[in-house]
């Protein structure tokens, strides 16, 4: 007879570990065997096994990782748009070891803000006002380079020099926060020696990603935190997501006040990262965000909820001719893993912050890793979580009959 599975669920609970659908370590014949009617509500039932599953394997892996590394930070991990599991360890206050974190709380994103200046140029191209591979002085037109093109800013081929660089020998009172604007003030000023001319190399560069900020205003008209927020993180319901600027600031101020604190490890104890005039330079870094936030922009890029296929997928395209000697490729805002078919990602670090993000698009998988510390955990045990067998959710399995 047909099982009734809402009923008999702790057999599939019990033999799960004894078999996967359509398979097992014992021999049955097929008249052992009978093909169960399967409804939604018995499938999110074996989901949600699986799900339980994984999500004590995964808490298992990142509670040894707090204890053998201190890792302090929130984790999400989705398959297939659900989410697996989600938890926060530690504290905002690390160096107390108090008020406990959660998965809400936002996190200085690093370099992977990069990804969110990348979709705001890609609105804009959607829009029609930016094209890719146009001059950018048609957008700004004192930039002091020339044949630099958007397309070249976004994959890292416009030989630019380091704004850093140039702002720490440059900018004489670092007192007073220096903001895109006055990054490109100092360009046009001293328009120090590019690495090489544009598309003849790859080099990864902060600046590349500020002046891209700078194209959004000039494009757009608004401020580029206003128009992250109406564009991007608005229509996704980001609600604790925002891009942290020092626009209005006359002076720096000593401690970043909005967001989680970040922390560096210095003698014997952790102290919290002191704000800087850096900080005010948007787009290559500067985004606050949660893992809760991140897995709904993640989803925006399955979904086409920002923007068409056909805009988005340029973004996981190698930008870059391959070369023996680089590891990975670039994309629009994305790294382009060489030897994972379909697989993209960002890790940052700035000022007291790392950060993970990993999308395997082939077998829809996305881990997200934010912490407040400036020593995060081996990228190994990540990328290890993205290897690791496809969950199999949504499927029909055959199970022994019971008489």
């Amino acid at each position: 007879m047909k099982l009734k599975l809402s009923k008999y669920l702790f057999v599939f609970a019990l033999a799960l570990s004894a078999y996967s659908c359509g398979e097992s370590n014992e021999s049955y014949t097929n008249d052992n065997f009978v093909l169960v009617d399967i409804n939604d509500s018995i499938i999110s039932s074996l989901d949600s096994i699986i799900i339980m599953n994984k999500a004590i394997e995964l808490d298992n892996k990142f509670s040894r990782l707090t204890r053998l590394t201190g890792f302090n930070g929130t984790v999400l991990y989705s398959e297939k748009g659900k989410i697996i599991f989600k938890k926060a360890y530690g504290f905002k206050n690390v160096r107390r070891k108090k008020d406990s974190l959660k998965t809400s709380d936002a996190f200085q994103l690093a370099s992977v803000s990069k990804m969110f200046t990348a979709m705001a140029i890609m609105i804009l191209k959607n829009d029609g006002k930016i094209e890719y591979d146009v001059d950018i002085r048609r957008y700004i037109p004192e930039f002091p380079y020339e044949d630099v093109t958007v397309r070249l800013l976004l994959t890292h081929r416009a030989g630019l020099p380091r704004y850093m660089s140039l702002a720490h020998e440059k900018w004489t009172n670092k007192k007073v926060p220096m903001d895109n604007d006055d990054m490109l003030d100092l360009f046009v000023e001293y328009v120090p020696d590019s690495y090489f001319t544009p598309d003849n190399g790859f080099h990864y560069c902060n600046s590349n990603y500020s002046i891209l900020a700078n194209v959004v205003e000039r494009t757009s008209g608004q401020n580029f935190e206003d128009f992250m927020r109406e564009r991007v993180f608005d229509p996704l319901e980001m609600n604790d997501s925002f891009v942290y600027n020092m626009r209005d600031d006359s002076s720096v101020s000593l401690y970043v006040k909005e967001g989680v604190a970040g922390y560096y490890h210095r003698g014997w104890r952790w102290r919290e990262m002191t704000n800087e005039y850096l900080n005010a330079v948007m787009g290559d870094k500067g985004i606050y965000t949660s893992v809760d936030d991140m897995f709904k922009f993640d989803q925006s890029l399955d979904n086409f909820t920002l923007l068409p296929d056909s805009i988005i997928r340029e973004a996981f395209m190698p930008g870059n001719p391959s070369y023996w000697k680089r590891k990975d490729n670039y994309g629009f805002g994305w790294r382009v893993k060489e030897d994972r078919d379909s697989t993209v990602f960002h890790f940052g670090w700035w000022k007291g912050f790392r950060t993970f993000y990993i999308r395997d698009m082939k077998y829809q998988k996305t881990l997200v890793v934010l912490t407040n510390k400036d020593k995060g955990p081996s990228s190994s045990h990540l990328w290890n979580i993205i290897k690791s067998d496809t969950l199999p959710l949504g499927r029909v399995c055959k199970l022994p009959d019971i008489k």
